[in-house]
Protein backbone atom coordinates (compact mmCIF):
# COMPACT_ATOMS: atom_id res chain seq x y z
CA UNK A 1 0.00 0.00 0.00
CA UNK A 2 1.04 3.57 -0.42
CA UNK A 3 -0.35 7.06 0.70
CA UNK A 4 -0.44 10.15 -1.64
CA UNK A 5 -0.91 13.73 -0.63
CA UNK A 6 -3.04 14.86 -3.17
CA UNK A 7 -5.04 17.80 -4.42
CA UNK A 8 -7.94 18.85 -6.12
CA UNK A 9 -8.45 22.20 -8.82
CA UNK A 10 -9.95 23.79 -5.72
CA UNK A 11 -6.50 23.89 -3.69
CA UNK A 12 -8.45 21.29 -1.24
CA UNK A 13 -5.32 18.95 0.14
CA UNK A 14 -5.82 15.29 1.28
CA UNK A 15 -4.25 11.90 1.45
CA UNK A 16 -5.62 8.45 0.05
CA UNK A 17 -4.30 5.33 0.30
CA UNK A 18 -3.75 2.65 -3.68
CA UNK A 19 -2.51 -0.67 -3.50
CA UNK A 20 0.49 0.90 -5.49
CA UNK A 21 1.75 3.94 -7.81
CA UNK A 22 -0.24 2.26 -10.94
CA UNK A 23 -3.30 1.54 -9.26
CA UNK A 24 -3.64 5.38 -8.74
CA UNK A 25 -2.41 6.03 -11.83
CA UNK A 26 -5.44 4.01 -13.27
CA UNK A 27 -8.08 5.58 -11.06
CA UNK A 28 -6.95 9.13 -12.09
CA UNK A 29 -7.24 8.82 -15.49
CA UNK A 30 -10.57 7.29 -15.25
CA UNK A 31 -11.32 10.24 -13.16
CA UNK A 32 -12.46 7.87 -10.18
CA UNK A 33 -10.66 10.10 -7.54
CA UNK A 34 -12.88 12.63 -5.81
CA UNK A 35 -12.35 15.47 -3.14
CA UNK A 36 -14.03 14.51 -0.03
CA UNK A 37 -14.35 18.28 0.72
CA UNK A 38 -15.90 19.20 -2.35
CA UNK A 39 -16.19 16.56 -4.80
CA UNK A 40 -13.87 17.70 -7.59
CA UNK A 41 -12.35 14.82 -9.67
CA UNK A 42 -9.58 17.06 -11.00
CA UNK A 43 -7.08 15.64 -8.74
CA UNK A 44 -3.36 15.40 -9.35
CA UNK A 45 -0.41 14.46 -6.48
CA UNK A 46 0.53 17.35 -4.61
CA UNK A 47 4.18 17.44 -2.66
CA UNK A 48 4.86 15.38 -0.03
CA UNK A 49 7.49 15.24 2.42
CA UNK A 50 7.99 11.92 4.32
CA UNK A 51 7.33 12.28 7.68
CA UNK A 52 9.31 9.46 10.66
CA UNK A 53 8.70 8.92 14.23
CA UNK A 54 11.68 8.70 15.51
CA UNK A 55 10.70 6.61 18.93
CA UNK A 56 7.61 5.74 20.71
CA UNK A 57 7.36 8.75 22.63
CA UNK A 58 7.81 10.88 19.08
CA UNK A 59 4.03 11.18 18.19
CA UNK A 60 3.51 14.61 17.25
CA UNK A 61 3.28 13.67 14.01
CA UNK A 62 0.63 11.14 14.31
CA UNK A 63 -1.34 13.34 16.79
CA UNK A 64 -1.37 16.41 14.31
CA UNK A 65 -2.44 14.18 11.25
CA UNK A 66 -5.13 12.67 13.29
CA UNK A 67 -6.41 16.35 14.05
CA UNK A 68 -5.43 17.06 10.64
CA UNK A 69 -7.97 14.20 8.93
CA UNK A 70 -10.90 14.89 11.73
CA UNK A 71 -10.88 18.79 10.73
CA UNK A 72 -11.47 17.01 6.86
CA UNK A 73 -14.45 14.95 8.05
CA UNK A 74 -16.11 17.88 9.71
CA UNK A 75 -15.29 20.03 6.57
CA UNK A 76 -16.91 17.51 4.57
CA UNK A 77 -19.74 17.29 6.97
CA UNK A 78 -20.10 20.77 6.88
CA UNK A 79 -20.23 20.97 2.83
CA UNK A 80 -22.80 17.58 3.17
CA UNK A 81 -24.76 19.82 5.20
CA UNK A 82 -24.98 23.21 3.15
CA UNK A 83 -25.83 21.23 -0.20
CA UNK A 84 -28.89 19.03 1.88
CA UNK A 85 -30.40 22.21 3.11
CA UNK A 86 -29.92 23.60 -0.38
CA UNK A 87 -31.42 20.94 -1.72
CA UNK A 88 -34.14 19.59 -0.05
CA UNK A 89 -37.21 20.88 2.18
CA UNK A 90 -37.17 20.61 6.00
CA UNK A 91 -39.83 18.72 7.34
CA UNK A 92 -38.47 18.31 10.94
CA UNK A 93 -40.11 15.43 13.06
CA UNK A 94 -42.74 14.55 10.80
CA UNK A 95 -40.03 12.91 8.42
CA UNK A 96 -41.41 9.41 8.51
CA UNK A 97 -44.27 10.46 7.85
CA UNK A 98 -44.08 12.90 4.62
CA UNK A 99 -41.04 9.94 3.55
CA UNK A 100 -43.62 7.34 3.72
CA UNK A 101 -46.54 10.00 1.64
CA UNK A 102 -43.87 10.59 -1.08
CA UNK A 103 -43.37 6.62 -1.47
CA UNK A 104 -46.79 5.64 -1.72
CA UNK A 105 -47.03 8.47 -4.26
CA UNK A 106 -49.65 10.85 -1.94
CA UNK A 107 -47.78 14.03 -2.18
CA UNK A 108 -45.08 15.31 -4.78
CA UNK A 109 -41.95 13.59 -5.49
CA UNK A 110 -38.49 15.92 -3.57
CA UNK A 111 -36.06 15.87 -1.51
CA UNK A 112 -36.13 16.49 1.80
CA UNK A 113 -35.01 16.02 5.79
CA UNK A 114 -35.73 16.38 9.26
CA UNK A 115 -35.29 14.36 12.43
CA UNK A 116 -37.02 10.55 13.03
CA UNK A 117 -36.41 8.46 16.04
CA UNK A 118 -34.98 4.67 15.77
CA UNK A 119 -38.29 3.24 15.56
CA UNK A 120 -39.76 5.24 13.19
CA UNK A 121 -36.71 4.23 10.76
CA UNK A 122 -37.02 0.80 11.61
CA UNK A 123 -40.84 0.84 10.51
CA UNK A 124 -39.49 2.46 7.12
CA UNK A 125 -36.56 -0.20 6.57
CA UNK A 126 -39.81 -2.85 7.60
CA UNK A 127 -41.51 -0.71 4.23
CA UNK A 128 -38.44 -0.67 2.22
CA UNK A 129 -38.68 3.07 2.49
CA UNK A 130 -35.40 4.15 1.47
CA UNK A 131 -33.71 7.53 3.11
CA UNK A 132 -30.49 8.35 4.03
CA UNK A 133 -28.93 8.58 7.98
CA UNK A 134 -25.84 11.56 7.80
CA UNK A 135 -24.17 13.22 10.95
CA UNK A 136 -25.46 16.60 11.80
CA UNK A 137 -23.21 18.41 13.32
CA UNK A 138 -24.30 21.57 15.49
CA UNK A 139 -23.62 24.88 13.60
CA UNK A 140 -20.04 26.90 14.52
CA UNK A 141 -21.37 30.15 16.34
CA UNK A 142 -18.39 32.68 16.05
Amino acid sequence: MIQFKLKCADDHEFEAWFRDGAAYDAQSKAGEIECPMCSNRSVTKAPMAPRAIRSAGDRGGAEDRAREVANQILQAVGKLREEVEKSSDYVGGEFAEEARRIHYGETDQRNIYGEATDEETKELDDEGIEYSTIPWLPRKTN
